[in-house]
Formats: C-alpha cells, structure tokens, sequence
C-alpha cells in the first residue's frame, strides 16, 4: 500500500461528498452560472448559493489532490526498494512524483483564491470587488496559478506512461534515462512560471508580457527533450505494433501538432489576436485528447494483461487507434481555420459563414464517439472471456511484469531484490528476449 493508507483513504473519500455539492448545486438558482473559471464580478451576482456550492466542492476536490499528492511523494521516496537505485527507478515513478510535487506547489493557491471568493459572495468582504476597493485581476492570477500547471497534471503522467510503453514494444532501452527523469522535474519548475500567458489581454503589463513569453516557450525545451528521446528509442528498434504502440505513436503525432500551436499562443503579439477564439480550443484538444487520452488508451493496451489476467483482442485495438486518429483530426484540425477566422470560443450560435468548417468538425466528432464502441466491446468482453495472459506477455523488464497476471495481494511473496535498470534490452551482448525471459532470474532476485 501507500506510505499513509488511511491518508489515501481519505483522499478517494473526500471526492463523493465533492460531487454531491456540484450536483446539490443545481437546485439553486440553476447553478454555477460563471463557467469555469467563476471569474468575479459575474460569479458574485449570479446565483449565490449555487456557486457557492460549487466552490466547496471543488475546494474538497483540492484537499483530496494535496492529500494524495502527499502520499504519493512520500511513497516513492521512502517505500522505494533498498536494492532499487535513483536510475533504476520506472520511469512512470519519476512522472508520478513531478506531477505530486507540481500540484502540492499549485493546488492550495487555488484553494485560497475560491476561498476569498466564496468570502465575498456570503461574509460581504472585498477582496474581487472593485466598487469596494477589490481587484478582480488578482483573482485571474490565483485561478491560473493553479489551472494553468492543471495542465501539466494532466500530462504528465501520460509522458510517464509514454516512457513504459515505447521501449517495452520497441525492444530497446530508452534513450535518455536521466534526461526524461529530469526533464519531468524540470516540467514541475518552469511549469509555475508560466501563467500570465492566459492574461496577456487581461491589463498586463509589457515587461510581464515579455517575462511569461520567454518563459513559455523555455517549458517547450524539457517537453522536446522527452519528445526526441522517444523517437531515438523507436529509431532502429525491432518495433511490435501492438495497439498499446499504435497509440503511443499516435500520441507523438498529436502532441506535436499542440506544442507546434502552443508555440505560437505563447507569444503575446500572436496570442492577443486569437485569444478566447477556437484556435485555442484546437490547441487544447490536439495537446489534451490527443496527448492524455491517447496516453490512457496506450496503458491500458499496455496493462490491461497484468490487471485483469486476459489480453485484449488487437484487431478491435487497431480498429480503436485508427477511428480514434481519423476522429480527432477530423474534429480539432478544421478548428485552428476557425480560430483564426475569428470564431470565438463559448458561443451557443456561430456565424453563417462558419458553417462548413463546423460541420466538418461535427462530422468528425461522430467518428470519434463511434471510436469507443470497439474499445468497450474488447474491454469487457476480453476481460470477461479474453485469451488467459501469461505473467509477462510484452516481456517487460519492469518489477510489475515478474509477478502473476492479475498480481497476488501483496505483489511478490517476498521482497524483491533490484540488479538491473528497468529498460535494458538487448544490454550486455543479450538480446531483448532473452534478457526478458529471465527477468525474474536476472532483474528480480529473491531474499
């Protein structure tokens, strides 16, 4: 278990509760009605309880991501196996404690900002009034401060999952170990130095402008590092095109295609000019779906086996990735045209002249829920009645694959004892296979 079960405990069941507020939420006035952000002044004149309600829970929801964030940090740095070193440890292990780190650093100020909100709605304090002395631009500072490195939570475990998957199926050892590990960390710094970029038409100034441009595009420089350490360790290895790679590599694309838009929207003369337009929907989407959740669909591929003791069916996997590639492209590419036409983002009614494009991207956003549906067929019926998997069937060098297939309660009978890195294959004159096929031998030895 985790370093503090009951810690953990408390985390999953600080959510509950936080859904029902944002549910009770909607029986007053119609709820929250100030979107997401819930900037002031709107979100204090609007339906009072109801946003109310809504920044309890999503206060609830912080507690819950520090508290296990907490854990998680404590975990990996105190539970690590005594035969494990630093560069020994998954990849995934190195993402996981950047991201906890991140959102340890991030997530109270944004805690504190509803707060003073919730104040200024029921306690009739000042702080986001501007008729009482308040200023609503610092709330937009408090609120970034946290959502904009909310991004990089999102992320950056996939990178983690990015860094398991390729050189497993690739059958080569990751290029770059220490530059990817360091390079998340390095993520987890810059990234709480990057928001006024959602600001530059909010009143700032030019020198802060110039400030968070540069510092927006120096986040770019440890994303690219992790970027071509990927395409080196697919460069020359023996690659399996499984549906776990498939996505992977489909990641690559699209995270590509977001970072090269991301670019451009760090700039402040570029961004003031599509800001809150349907550019910046695309960018989103092509560096969040096309990034996170074609992440999640790789680890599941990956570690659906180890999970559930059942492999997927691949041809229903390949089916998935390439509905789901066609779908997305479909879907978030015509939208930079949009964007830069001028189409602005949270509208219920376009323009005429934007129709075409728009039906394109509802065409394509039918492909994409149509992607789904082999997806959970495979999903339930493999796990139901799939082909029995074997305890290592990628003939991974990780500790997760020298355990059985689903795990026994406690992982291993005895505590392992590490010898080897996490991704040496086809290392010291042996090849990938044989170096997996005596992983228990050679990677894993007993007490």
């Amino acid at each position: 278990d985790l370093a503090f079960p009951r810690l953990n405990a408390a985390a999953f069941w600080l959510n509950p509760p936080a859904g029902l507020l944002l549910i009770a939420s909607f029986f007053f006035g119609g709820g929250a009605q100030a979107g997401w952000t819930s900037y002031p002044p709107l979100s204090q004149i609007t339906a009072p309880m109801a946003e109310t309600f809504w920044i309890l829970s999503i206060v609830l929801v912080g507690t819950s991501s520090i508290l296990g964030s907490l854990n998680f940090v404590i975990t990996i740095w105190k539970m690590k196996l005594p035969s494990m070193k630093w560069d020994q440890l998954p990849l995934f292990c190195w993402a996981i404690m950047a991201t906890s780190i991140l959102a340890l650093c991030s997530t109270p100020v944004l805690a504190i900002g509803l707060l003073l909100l919730l104040f200024d709605i029921n306690f009739g304090t000042s702080f986001f009034k501007p008729d009482a002395g308040g200023n609503i631009v610092i709330y937009q500072h408090l609120f970034w401060f946290y959502s904009h490195p909310a991004v990089y939570l999102m992320i950056l475990p996939i990178f983690g999952i990015m860094s398991e998957v390729i050189p497993v199926h690739a059958r080569k050892p990751i290029f770059g170990y220490k530059a990817i590990a360091y390079s998340s960390l390095a993520i987890c710094f810059v990234g709480l130095f990057v928001w006024v970029h959602h600001m530059f038409t909010s009143a700032t100034p030019p020198w802060m402008r110039m400030f968070f441009t540069v510092s927006t595009l120096i986040v770019a420089v440890p994303t690219g590092v992790k970027i071509f350490s990927w395409m080196a360790t697919l460069w020359g290895g023996k690659i399996r095109y499984t549906s776990a790679m498939l996505f992977a590599i489909g990641l690559l694309a699209m995270f590509v295609m977001g970072g090269l838009s991301g670019v451009m929207l760090g700039n402040a003369p570029f961004d003031v000019h599509v800001h809150d337009t349907y550019f910046v929907v695309a960018h989103f989407h092509y560096v969040l779906f096309g990034g996170s959740v074609f992440g999640i669909y790789a680890g599941v591929y990956h570690w659906f086996p180890k999970i559930t003791g059942r492999m997927m069916n691949e041809t229903l996997g390949r089916i998935h990735f390439v509905l789901t590639f066609i779908g997305t492209n479909l879907t978030f590419l015509p939208m930079h045209q949009l964007g830069l036409q001028g189409m602005p983002r949270r509208v219920a009614m376009y323009d005429p002249q934007f129709t075409s494009i728009n039906q394109i991207c509802t065409y394509g956003a039918i492909v994409l829920g149509l992607s789904v549906i082999p997806f959970y067929i495979n999903a339930i019926a493999s796990w139901i009645a799939g082909p029995k998997a074997e305890g290592n069937p990628w003939k991974g060098l990780t500790l997760e694959w020298t355990t059985d297939s689903p795990p026994l309660i406690e992982n291993w009978e005895v505590l392992p004892v590490v010898t080897n890195g996490p991704y040496d294959y086809g290392m010291n004159g042996r090849s990938a296979e044989e170096k997996a096929s005596t992983a228990t031998e050679s990677t894993v030895s007993v007490n």
